[in-house]
């Protein structure tokens, strides 16, 4: 692990470990619910470098801090489009092992809508006293390791991302057809949508692989044989080890991921032990991709 030295001159300078000589870090000796705005600043710089950050020893950090920070760093939203968290925030999505709140399937956060969330914010409630560790792949860097002829006949597609895979049967059933409100209206259904399978990042200007098994149904204009057989070449590279790191929690900790240039997992290994995680997403951006010029 190597600490970070180069900073733009006006910025400060923030106490950062590295993981890996490219994807993941870890901030030390800051305080989420205090710090000031250059260093909000210097964070979300550091996420657009890192794709991920940890930050440890959050333990003053509840659901209204947290709220709180994330508003500093970009505009919070409702915490999910569609899934009732019961007695908290509406801003907070819980993610509670006692109520099917697993995330053991690899995904981008809320890929089915036309904006997905930008960045995620990601804190430990309850942990178990072991497992449950979550890993993050980067999907600038898989993306780049292509081959090049891959790169330029991926660069041209489009894929269908489904949010009613997942949460179509909770949708209809446990919320009676009546989700959340989100972009304005509330989530009667779950219509597909269409996202390229590139995207280009909105403040880095690099390519990212952008499908995930949890929510990308097919590939648009081929077969379904051959959607399914690039899916998989895409999906078996990005989640190469080189193209992971992984956290192992520890009470106090906060992850915060950029959700525009990842995708994540959560090992499910900890048997009926509780785990609790709060998650909090800020507003995204109308997703580009190499052949657009503009927002669509």
């Amino acid at each position: 692990m190597s600490i970070i030295s180069e900073r733009p001159p006006t910025a400060p300078t923030l106490p950062v470990v590295e993981l890996g000589p490219h994807f993941g870090a870890e901030i030390h000796g800051i305080d989420l619910a205090r710090v000031d705005d250059d260093h909000v600043l210097a964070l979300r710089e550091a996420l657009v470098a890192y794709k991920v950050l940890f930050v440890r020893g959050q333990h003053g950090l509840d659901d209204a801090a947290q709220i709180e920070f994330g508003r500093r760093l970009g505009e919070v939203t409702v915490g999910h489009p569609v899934h009732d968290s019961g007695d908290v925030a509406p801003e907070v999505y819980s993610l509670d092992s006692q109520d099917n709140g697993f995330a053991d399937v690899w995904h981008t956060d809320v890929t089915f809508v036309e904006r997905p969330p930008a960045i995620s914010v990601l804190r430990a409630v309850v942990l178990p006293p072991n497992g449950g560790d979550t890993n993050w792949a980067d999907s600038q860097l898989a993306y780049e390791s292509l081959s090049p002829g891959l790169r330029d006949y991926v660069d041209t597609l489009t894929a269908v991302h489904d949010g009613s895979r997942e949460f179509g049967y909770y949708l209809a059933h446990r919320r009676q057809g009546r989700g959340n409100l989100w972009e304005g209206e509330v989530v009667t259904h779950l219509t597909p949508v269409e996202h390229p399978v590139v995207r280009v990042h909105p403040e880095s200007g690099r390519k990212g692989l952008f499908v995930n098994p949890g929510f990308t149904s097919h590939i648009v204009g081929v077969s379904e044989h051959e959607s399914r057989g690039i899916l998989d070449i895409l999906y078996a590279h990005l989640t190469k080890p080189e193209h992971v790191v992984r956290h192992r929690w520890q009470p106090g900790d906060v992850a915060l991921w950029d959700n525009r240039s990842t995708a994540h997992y959560a090992n499910r290994d900890y048997g009926d032990r509780h785990r609790v995680m709060h998650r909090i997403p800020l507003r995204g951006d109308t997703l580009v991709g190499p052949a657009t010029t503009a927002p669509r």
